[in-house]
């Protein structure tokens, strides 16, 4: 099993907040005028979980981008003795087989999020490539504490590869992908992956990941209060997966906080962006060295002057199409197409 880390991130001196990108300030600021950063409460999860007004959930027609995509759910055995695995599949009609396919953890903060929930930004990226997506639905916390989330994903990926041949995909080229929670959850997969054996893993995508429970680096401390995501509500998602008396402590599961992780060896090629101006900067910054420091191999991008799920809520910003196209040509070298 892989060891944990419990040693503490110095409390570094910080300096006043990156500024936001200008072009994404004012979204920033609207965003935050109706949900503050630290809206996230044990007493709210329930509110927050409730469907966005003006939001729609992308059905299976919109998910199907057209028809270039056969959307289907599939329910395959969950961890042993858990509850079954709710897995929404996108297989592409015209594509080269076997295809390349992009395993999805969604985000939410460990606390809220569906398999369809960020799916949209994950077929804009796998399409050119012909690529397929399967994305899993986790259980989440508090009700389903750690590691319920992560075995449920692993679970998941257990699934795809060993039944890679009835949907046309290449067992070789499936890239795990994350985004905030959903990040650390992949990355905790991944590290499951390599200590149990397998399932095999070509790469590792990681948009601003939510590695470290201890919720303590500068850029914690220096975006309290701002953005979409600060570390009050940080705090709340970790607390919820683990315990107030677990977080921060010295018995966290790296598979739980893959910052935990002593060792990074081992790890497929990674890739990991990020906004300067965010709760996790430094957190991600942290996990790319020590991925290097490793041997690993591993690409960072720290975006200036973007907040958390900038790309997402800002798409046409001229930072947002930079950001999607640095991940899109990182997936083009590793798995074609």
């Amino acid at each position: 099993m892989t060891s944990s880390t419990t040693e503490t991130p110095t409390a570094q001196p910080v300096g006043p907040p990156p500024p936001f990108d200008p072009e994404l300030a004012p979204v920033v600021a609207a965003l935050t005028s109706t949900r503050p950063p630290d809206a996230y409460r044990p007493d709210t999860i329930a509110e927050m979980r409730r469907p966005v007004p003006g939001v729609p959930v992308p059905t299976a027609d919109v998910l199907s981008r057209g028809g270039a995509y056969r959307v289907h759910e599939r329910t395959v055995p969950g961890p042993d003795g858990d509850p079954d695995v709710a897995l929404l599949v996108c297989l592409p009609r015209h594509a080269r087989t076997p295809a390349p396919a992009l395993y999805f953890v969604h985000g939410g903060g460990m606390i809220l999020g569906d398999n369809r929930f960020g799916l949209p930004q994950v077929l804009d990226l796998a399409e050119p490539l012909g690529a397929a997506v399967v994305s899993v639905e986790y259980r989440l916390a508090p009700e389903t504490p750690h590691p319920g989330p992560v075995e449920d994903s692993y679970a998941g990926l257990r699934w795809l590869s060993e039944h890679a041949g009835e949907l046309d995909v290449d067992p070789g080229s499936v890239v795990v992908a994350g985004t905030s929670a959903g990040g650390g959850l992949a990355a905790g997969v991944a590290l499951a992956a390599r200590d149990r054996g397998g399932p095999a893993i070509a790469g590792l995508l990681l948009l601003s990941p939510m590695l470290d429970d201890r919720n303590d680096s500068p850029s914690a401390r220096q975006m309290r209060g701002l953005g979409v995501w600060d570390s009050s509500s940080n705090e709340t998602g970790w607390n919820a997966l683990l315990g107030e008396g677990v977080r921060g402590g010295p018995d966290v599961s790296p598979y739980a906080a893959p910052a935990r992780a002593e060792d990074l060896s081992g790890l497929p090629p990674t890739f990991i962006d990020v906004g300067s101006a965010e709760t996790f900067r430094d957190e991600d910054v942290a996990f790319a060295s020590r991925l290097w420091r490793a041997g690993g191999r591993g690409e960072l991008h720290v975006w200036p002057g973007g907040f958390h799920g900038f790309d997402v809520v800002a798409p046409a910003a001229t930072l947002s199409q930079d950001a999607v196209a640095a991940r899109a040509a990182w997936l083009r070298r590793l798995v074609g197409g």
